[in-house]
């Protein structure tokens, strides 16, 4: 039995375990795709991994894809690890949490029952001068993109409007030689100064209605292309998430709630939960 709890950051959902109480190290990628299939299991987009503050040493997460690879960060999963925390006792309104991407800092806002508000410091979003503006021909079209890296590898693609078949271009992308180990997609349509409307592709889970990373990567990336000023809303299916940028540094506000608890019956083998 895998003991979860669900909760979901602008709709894009995790299931969060304790670390002890987690399945041994071998069988934690099968146990990531059982527990996440959306038929046969909970249903999610990730699962984490959470170790509370322990002797002096901050919290710890370990993310999990559906696809049961393990990625740097989820800035909406980080959020919600933040509220299984703070919902457990277990930390303050100002939280670190140590991450694939380093230490992270947040802070609780406001909290109304199961339901958080955070503002999460993202840190620094690098983007290489020769990857502000790169050419990908995909499927016989050509998009101009921006490689970004805030926390893990984001693909964010500029275009006056978001193309009817992102979902499909997202795929191909996410798996497209440029980038061996795959990357994050996102599709960015610029409203004005002070918006941005995004959809998400992302590795290792595929379309998703939200993404903290996403969102941060595509502000970045349209703030060194200069679309954008140092505060921005990126409008996402899920609703928006506000986004400024403060001495170099990328500050995300945004929900996290708590929505469901209870065990996972796994077998040991992701082949059987299918």
């Amino acid at each position: 039995m895998i003991p979860f709890t669900k909760a979901h950051g602008a709709r894009n959902d995790f299931l969060l375990t304790w670390a002890h109480e987690a399945p041994p190290e071998g069988l934690l990628r099968e146990a990531a795709i059982a527990i996440c299939d959306r038929h046969t299991g909970i249903g999610a987009d990730g699962w984490l991994l959470v170790r509370p503050a322990s002797q002096g040493a901050p919290a710890a997460i370990r993310l999990f894809n559906s696809d049961g690879s393990e990625a740097e960060i989820s800035g909406n999963g980080t959020r919600c690890a933040a509220a299984f925390l703070c919902d457990a006792g277990l930390a303050g309104p100002e939280i670190e949490i140590l991450t694939g991407a380093g230490l992270k800092r947040l802070r609780l806002l406001g909290r109304d029952g199961l339901r958080f508000d955070f503002e999460m410091d993202m840190g620094a979003a690098r983007i290489a001068p020769e990857e502000l503006r790169v050419t990908l021909e995909i499927q016989g079209r050509v998009l101009d993109c921006t490689l970004v890296w805030p926390g893990n590898p984001q693909c964010a693609v500029f275009a006056g409007e978001i193309p009817g078949d992102w979902e499909a271009l997202g795929a191909a992308i996410e798996s497209h030689p440029q980038f061996p180990n795959r990357t994050n997609v996102s599709f960015v349509k610029r409203i004005d100064e002070f918006q941005l409307e995004v959809r998400f592709y992302e590795r290792g889970a595929g379309v998703t209605m939200s993404s903290g990373t996403g969102s941060t990567g595509a502000f970045a990336a349209a703030r060194a292309r200069g679309l954008t000023g140092p505060r921005a809303v990126v409008h996402t299916p899920a609703g928006p998430l506000e986004l400024r940028e403060e001495g170099g540094v990328i500050l995300l506000r945004g929900p996290a709630e708590i929505v469901a608890g209870g065990e996972f019956y796994f077998s040991g083998s992701a082949a059987n939960q299918r």
